[in-house]
């Protein structure tokens, strides 16, 4: 009977022995009540194995008996094999086949009897599946819930309502980007006032304070058909207007040099204003009359161009935008009859465009390039006021009306009605609370479908688990690619590239490398 110690002490570990055989059995007769229980069929394989205790060379001789081939009788007819034949070039190794074949393997062929009543997955391939959006229920738990269907109708009408909000909010984007305007009338009030102009008394009284003048600008958007006395109180503005700074570019006011050589010209530019303002008022020390010169430069927003003479003896228009100007061109080519019938990239000039662009026929592309030189910056608006230091101030105040561009009153609401659709606090709320219930029902849905799985075949499942469990261990552990447990096998050493691996690393083995120590190479 053998025993658990070496039968064979003075042999040297990592060689090949001879086989002895065992008395009253034939070599060829597997021992099989010497065999480790096989654990294949048991749902804790690969959970309970312990490392054995026994010598290797016993358990290499009870291998050979079990197994018509072991690992290291294969490399022992190898070295023999070498020993007859020159050294070859062992073809190339085919691929190891993958560490997840068996767990993918265990998990189809325990859907496949289940008829896929049960949602198990290998670890690895979780983090791959498609992930679901946050409000949508899979057919799965809507074939469980039949009162989903009417949650999957309320998703389809919140889609459309999104959708027309949308194209709503495309279009009055496009609408505010060219927003239109009206045309309304701007009052200038122009006047002045002045203190302490008291007639002088030599010599002057020492607390007399000195005498000073201010020069006031302010406007007023007038209402349509609405009238109101120059000579009264100027009227409060409107919110629903712009303010009157912002009708204007640049305003320049300039006093008499003589007077006031340090500082005669005064400027106010809108791109340096902090905030618009409803009029302006420059003060001053001083007892002498003179005249100011004030000039306006308009800002139109978008830009206006003042026309060249022929531009404006052919358009009628004095002051316009350029997209305008080349509008009112095309309306007139078009009313005229002057695009080119065989070529309609062209046009005609008749004699009144002829003087604008000097040419016979003209591209349209080059309409916008030739019309540069006709359009000027709009001239500005020039204002005198007598600066007077007697007498009433109502009769020293004058007004002047000019037509300027207002928004549209309803601009305002519209780019409010922008601000608050990028607002909508309740709505996330809302999303967020549906999206964790959605989260919920998933995790209910995989919990139902595990426990389910288990009650129908509680032995595969396991196996399968299992499987699946090992398979995250072993990339836990970094042995993701290699298969203790088939190694330990015999059948894993019987496979068509072994015999090329084992002529690699003799081919690789030094000269004269028979002792122990000179085992191989790398």
């Amino acid at each position: 009977m053998a025993t658990g110690g070496n039968p064979n002490p003075n042999a040297i570990p990592g060689q090949p022995r001879p086989q002895q055989p065992v008395p009253g059995s034939s070599p060829a007769t597997p021992h099989s009540h010497m065999r480790p229980p096989s654990m294949g069929g048991s749902p804790f394989q690969g959970l309970f194995h312990t490392t054995p205790t026994h010598n290797p060379a016993f358990q290499i001789h009870m291998g050979a008996s079990a197994s018509p081939q072991t690992p290291m009788m294969a490399a022992a007819a190898a070295a023999a094999a070498s020993a007859k034949r020159p050294p070859q070039k062992p073809p190339s190794r085919p691929p190891a086949p993958a560490s997840a074949a068996a767990a993918a393997s265990v998990a189809a062929s325990y859907k496949a009897a289940n008829s896929g009543s049960v949602d198990l997955t290998p670890a690895a391939r979780r983090n791959k599946k498609r992930k679901l959006p946050e409000k949508q229920l899979p057919d799965r738990v809507a074939a469980l819930l039949p009162e989903s269907a009417l949650y999957t109708q309320l998703l389809e009408f919140e889609a459309r309502v999104d959708a027309a909000l949308a194209r709503k909010k495309v279009d009055i984007q496009e609408a505010l980007k060219t927003p239109p305007s009206l045309q309304r009338t701007l009052r200038i009030y122009l006047f002045n006032t002045f203190a302490n102009q008291a007639p002088r008394t030599i010599p002057p009284p020492k607390t007399a304070e000195p005498p000073t003048w201010s020069l006031k600008i302010i406007g007023r958007v007038l209402e349509d058909g609405t009238e109101l006395d120059p000579a009264g109180v100027v009227p409060k503005h409107n919110p629903m207007y712009p303010k009157f700074s912002s009708f204007f570019k640049r305003v320049t006011i300039g006093l008499d040099p003589s007077l006031y050589p340090e500082n005669p010209v005064i400027t106010w530019e809108n791109a340096r204003s902090a905030a618009p303002q409803e009029g302006f008022e420059v003060k001053r020390k001083g007892d002498k009359e003179f005249l100011a010169n004030i000039r306006l430069e308009m800002n139109y927003n978008p830009e206006k161009f003042k026309l060249s003479q022929p531009l404006m003896e052919v358009l009628g228009v004095e002051v316009d935008t350029r997209a305008r100007v080349i509008a009112a061109l095309w309306q007139y080519i078009k009313a005229k009859k002057l695009q080119n019938p065989s070529d309609p990239s062209y046009f005609m000039c008749d004699p009144q465009l002829k003087k604008v662009f000097g040419e016979d026929k003209m591209r349209f592309a080059m309409l916008s390039q030739k019309i540069s030189q006709h359009l000027a910056p709009p001239p500005p608006i020039n204002l005198e006021h007598k600066i007077k230091l007697s007498g009433n101030g109502a009769n020293s105040s004058a007004c002047y009306d000019i037509l300027v561009d207002v928004p549209f009153p309803l601009q305002k609401e519209m780019t409010a009605f922008l601000a608050n659709t990028e607002k909508h606090k309740d709505i996330e709320a809302c999303d967020e609370v549906i999206s964790a219930s959605i989260k919920k029902i998933h995790e209910h849905r995989r919990r139902r479908a595990f426990f389910l799985g288990f009650s129908q075949s509680p032995v595969e499942f396991i196996n399968a688990l299992i499987a699946s469990q090992s398979k995250d261990l072993k990339l836990v552990a970094g042995e993701a690619n290699r298969n203790i447990e088939r190694e330990r096998r015999a059948d894993f050493y019987n496979q068509p590239w072994v015999e090329d691996a084992v002529i690699r690393y003799l081919n690789r083995k030094p000269p004269g490398g028979n002792d122990g120590t000179g085992a191989g190479g790398s």
